[in-house]
């Protein structure tokens, strides 16, 4: 997959919006992209550029709400295969360790 996105959907609301994040997060999956939804939102991978922004489209639709927020990064890497994972095994390498702590 050449196609690496972040992708953040949120309704500007009150309160909690976990539940509108969960409709984006499911709209994800009419569509050929693996994603993994973090806390801060949700990393996509497809090698189809039109099946990510349709993808994002969906997400960014599916969040019923007077205003909603869509960011969307993407990391196109045309030359190279390059999956998420190994971009963090990268980093991690140069750590020495899990880019993350056992802190909580």
């Amino acid at each position: 997959m050449t196609l690496i996105a972040f992708l953040s959907v949120a309704p500007v609301i009150e309160g909690s919006m976990s539940g509108e994040v969960a409709k984006a997060v499911a709209a994800l999956e009419d569509f050929s992209v693996s994603y993994e939804t973090t806390p801060m939102g949700t990393i996509i991978e497809t090698d189809d550029p039109d099946e990510l922004f349709a993808a994002a489209q969906a997400a960014h639709q599916a969040v019923d709400a007077d205003r909603v927020e869509t960011f969307l990064k993407i990391d196109d890497k045309r030359t190279v295969e390059q999956e998420a994972s190994e971009k963090v095994d990268a980093v991690e390498e140069h750590l020495g360790h899990e880019a993350r702590s056992d802190r909580e």
